[in-house]
């Protein structure tokens, strides 16, 4: 892990479980958290983005039992599948942790348990629930949608055994001050009242631990009681700690520390929002600065499922329409907080009409007018009232991509920089430079100043969503996307190279 300095900036996904291949819907929660990191190195933060996969859960035992594999074959297979995503994906991730691993973040679960044990908030009793495998998580019956999981639609089973627990019902009230001033900041505001709404129904303590039976024998030993495996949420958590460095660098770890932002689906609010804030709260911990709750995807207007056959699997839709494409529509067609729907059709359209025949038509268009015209070189211009009339107007949308994107707003934020791109496009259709380079030499100048700097105002926008494309695009007028603030200013001259197309035609 580098040094750490301040403005520093942690940020983390959840860590998905093994038991089965990535879908579109991890692709999603990927991708946002990246803008995020990408957004907050521009804006000059030391950002430590983390990720990684989930792999010591019951879900995953029984899933290798099916396969006829051994649990760590399955885990080993799975996670490399996730590990090849999230680099196909390009997520500028800093460290990417399995659980499954001894190591560091065994050592992790010894020390969070220690320092809640310490609290006298573990202790042993015996037990009778109804336990969803699929959430990994006890239900009580008026949770249940007709005695179904909520989340599953699976029927529970019922458990009963001697466990560790944890006092949950010890942290209510100060969970709830602390999610209402927003000490935990909760988004959207929706999910905040969601929270708190289930909390003043009344906080139990939770299981923390099986006996090596039910977890087939899978799973982090319980600290000193080899008989128990560590209940899967209590040790997943826990994951980021571990790549803090909590086990293995404890002065980067106090620098690192507290967590920045969570970015999770919506179906693991409680755990993020309730269980975690209190074991950190326990622990003596800091607790989490914010937690960013996203919807899931559907397909064609349903959700995904594998009896229906219609899981969606992000390595074939990158390889059919290249990365940066599908960066792009997972943040500008699903809503930032919102279910939303994945369809290729949809997909399509936005390339064809957006990337190609907007942002791309436009940058190619500029540069290569440029390139064969001015011989590749524009000069700082003297601009008129009506020409700093259209530069505001960037730069107002500019300022709106800043507020949207402080907002987590990501899709939102697009929707502004495509619309300076629209701009672009119609002042130089309007403009005409093709006539005006006879004509009024000049004023052709002008107007490509103006439209080389909305390119690489563009170039500078779209980095966080399109990294490898903003980073072409830049490097075609010899300029990287070093900061945020310099797409608030024009710059004084350009050297510019004749430009390749950006984004090819999806068929």
């Amino acid at each position: 892990m580098p040094g750490v300095s301040l403005p520093k900036f942690y940020i983390a996904t959840s860590i998905p479980y093994v038991n089965a291949p990535p879908h579109i819907g991890h692709a999603l929660e990927f991708v946002q958290a990246d803008v995020i990191a990408r957004y907050r190195r521009l804006k000059g933060d030391n950002v430590f983005l983390a990720t990684g996969t989930d792999e010591n859960s019951l879900k995953n035992a029984l899933s290798a039992e099916k396969l006829g594999m051994k649990t760590e074959d399955l885990c080993q297979r799975n996670s490399a599948l996730f590990r090849d995503l999230v680099d196909s994906i390009n997520m500028s991730y800093d460290t990417f942790v399995r659980t499954s691993l001894k190591g560091d973040h065994w050592k992790m679960t010894q020390i969070l348990w220690d320092a809640c044990n310490a609290s006298g908030d573990i202790y042993k009793k015996k037990y009778s629930g109804l336990y969803c495998v699929g959430c990994e998580l006890f239900y009580a019956e008026g949770e249940l949608d007709g005695g179904l999981c909520p989340e599953h639609r699976t029927k529970p089973e019922r458990v009963e055994e001697e466990n560790y627990f944890f006092r949950l019902s010890k942290y209510q009230d100060r969970l709830i001050a602390a999610i209402e001033k927003d000490e935990i900041r909760i988004i959207p505001s929706s999910r905040k009242a969601e929270v708190v709404n289930f909390m003043r129904s009344g906080l139990e303590d939770f299981s923390v631990s099986r006996s090596v039976n039910r977890a087939h024998g899978w799973g982090i030993p319980v600290p000193g009681d080899p008989s128990q495996i560590l209940y899967v949420w209590f040790d997943a958590l826990g994951y980021y700690l571990t790549a803090a460095g909590i086990a293995s660098d404890r002065k980067a770890f106090n620098e690192m520390w507290p967590i920045d932002m969570h970015v999770i689906g919506k179906g693991i609010v409680r755990f993020h929002a309730i269980y975690w804030p209190a074991m950190l709260m326990s622990g003596g911990f800091e607790v989490p600065r914010s937690i960013l709750v996203h919807g899931y995807i559907t397909v064609e207007g349903e959700k995904m499922s594998k009896s229906i056959g219609n899981v969606v699997d992000p390595m074939d839709v990158i390889r059919k329409y290249g990365t940066d494409p599908v960066r792009y529509y997972l943040m500008k067609e699903i809503s930032t907080f919102q279910d939303g729907d994945f369809s290729d059709r949809t997909l399509k359209d936005v390339i064809n009409n957006e990337l190609v025949g907007n942002l791309g038509n436009f940058v190619n268009r500029t540069l290569t007018f440029i390139s064969s015209k001015l011989g590749g070189k524009v000069e700082k211009q003297k601009l008129g009232d009506e020409d700093m009339e259209l530069v505001g107007q960037i730069t107002g949308l500019v300022g709106e991509v800043e507020r949207m994107l402080e907002a987590e707003q990501l899709n939102v934020a697009l929707l502004k920089i495509l619309e300076i791109s629209n701009l672009g496009n119609r002042y130089f259709q309007n403009s005409a430079p093709w006539k005006l380079i006879k004509e009024d030499e000049a004023k052709a100048k002008k107007v490509l100043f103006i439209c080389a700097n909305i390119c690489r105002i563009l170039g500078i926008l779209t980095y966080p969503y399109m990294p490898s494309s903003a980073e072409r695009l830049l490097g075609y007028i010899h300029e990287t996307p070093s900061s945020f603030e310099e797409a608030k200013k024009l710059s004084n001259e350009f050297k510019v190279e004749k430009p390749e197309i950006l984004f090819s035609r999806a068929e």
